[in-house]
């Protein structure tokens, strides 16, 4: 198999875990993540994260407050090397954020290398979307008034 079709593979796990996160379950992006020290997201809410841990903590939280989601990716393009590998596409997403619905169409960038012979995430980036900062930032306002 090329190692497009194995990033291609790489990517539908991916955004089949993405969509379990956005409908409160985020277990199954371990599998697909590096964990790294190296690996990072800037997600449609801003801000940047820096190795696994952080990472991890972003999805999750997430996931404790989502419910009814859905995440594509459109118009995907894929480049690999023999362990790097690079795709970039359009990421439609709508969830109920605390039961808030939000939505985002975005530019999305992954980034994945080969580790011990399987494909592994190590950057999600994409465009930042106000609507999902507001819902954000309402939520934790509410939390911090508690």
């Amino acid at each position: 198999m090329s190692n497009e079709k194995e990033v291609q593979e790489a990517s539908r796990t991916f955004y089949r875990a993405l969509n379990q996160m956005v409908n409160g379950d985020p277990e199954e992006l371990k599998a697909i993540w590096s964990h790294s020290n190296q690996v990072s997201t800037m997600h449609p809410v801003g801000g940047r994260e820096i190795g696994w841990d952080e990472v991890w903590n972003t999805w999750d939280q997430v996931a404790q407050v989502s419910s009814d989601g859905k995440v594509e990716l459109q118009d995907q393009f894929i480049c690999a090397s023999n362990d790097l590998a690079y795709e970039i596409g359009f990421e439609n997403a709508e969830f109920k954020v605390a039961g808030t619905k939000t939505e985002g169409h975005v530019r999305v960038t992954n980034i994945y290398r080969k580790e011990g012979g399987s494909w592994k995430i190590v950057h999600h980036h994409t465009d930042v979307v106000p609507a999902m900062v507001e819902v954000v930032s309402k939520l934790q306002e509410s939390h911090h008034e508690h």
